[in-house]
């Protein structure tokens, strides 16, 4: 398949999702207004958000502009939107929908996802705490979860449900009791942390990988040697280098940026040569970055 800016993997929905989307965690809500227009001007079609980032509000009122502009239609947009640990409480979910409902004014959510498999206390405190310990709520496994999310897919509310930060073992548990099937898993990718194991596993159940963190966190992978070099070869920024290696093997991917400049740069996806693939793929040095709560210390939550 020839990579370009209109490159979409197929859904098990039957839906289309765009091989390139705009990042929005940790876009302050007085810039990612500029980062979402920016986007869709340079032929953005996804946009990811979730509501613990703070700035779905922002992200709604600005679409509605575009909307308003003939800029893009609602039904050309794709938007992803994240159910947060404190709303896995079955009685807490439809709220969790309605709040990003409610703040992106989108009328419907093209795909949502279960954040992280941790069904935190439900309550005004976003990250529940008693001194270190986290609190929890007791009982609630993600698949009390996931059912409460297939009768709002059924509503029509939310159009596919996906899962984040998930781990094969954990993906499998819940594929032996859902109704419908994961779209779409979300998690931490780039060459400092392939996870091949998992993207087969994905791959081999239909669920399509989406890379958050695809430059690591800083300018680290950026600047690998590997990377580098590839880049000079086939005379494309290292930015370009990494996010089309992992749309070359079937992953989503999400750059964040709130520069104009940057945005439009990191839409524009190339066919990389086999040959440098396989330089890419031969990167050992490993780095995880999003570790929520030191989550990964746990053996539930090690690389697939």
């Amino acid at each position: 398949m020839p990579l370009s800016t209109q490159t979409t993997f197929k859904l098990n929905t039957g839906a289309e999702i765009p091989a390139v989307g705009l990042g929005t965690w940790q876009s302050k809500p007085g810039e990612v207004r500029a980062a979402v227009r920016a986007a869709i001007e340079a032929g953005y079609k996804h946009i990811d958000g979730a509501w613990i980032y703070g700035n779905e509000k922002e992200i709604g009122d600005e679409l509605q502009d575009l909307f308003k502009e003939g800029k893009i239609k609602r039904e050309e947009l794709f938007y992803t939107s994240k159910l947060w640990n404190t709303f896995h409480k079955p009685a807490d979910v439809a709220r969790g929908v309605e709040e990003s409902l409610k703040n992106t004014q989108l009328g419907y959510l093209d795909l949502l996802l279960i954040h992280w498999p941790l069904a935190w206390k439900s309550g005004e405190d976003k990250f529940p705490k008693e001194g270190d310990k986290w609190l929890f709520e007791e009982g609630v496994k993600f698949i009390d979860t996931w059912r409460e999310l297939e009768k709002i897919v059924e509503s029509g509310k939310v159009k596919a449900i996906g899962l984040s930060n998930f781990n094969a073992a954990q993906i499998s548990e819940l594929l032996k009791d859902a109704k419908i099937k994961p779209a779409v898993l979300q998690v931490e990718l780039h060459p400092w942390l392939p996870q091949p194991a998992l993207i087969r596993f994905l791959h081999e159940n239909q669920i399509i990988p989406t890379a958050y963190s695809p430059f690591a966190t800083g300018r680290g992978v950026l600047e690998d040697p590997t990377i580098l070099e590839v880049a000079k070869k086939v005379n494309k920024p290292a930015a370009n280098v990494i996010l089309s290696w992992l749309v070359s093997k079937g992953i989503q991917v999400i750059p964040k940026s709130v520069t104009p400049e940057r945005i439009k740069a990191n839409f524009e996806i190339f066919d990389l040569p086999a040959e440098e693939i396989k330089k890419i793929d031969s990167i050992t040095k490993r780095v995880r970055n999003g570790n929520l709560g030191n989550i990964f210390a746990e053996g539930d939550y090690a690389d697939n």
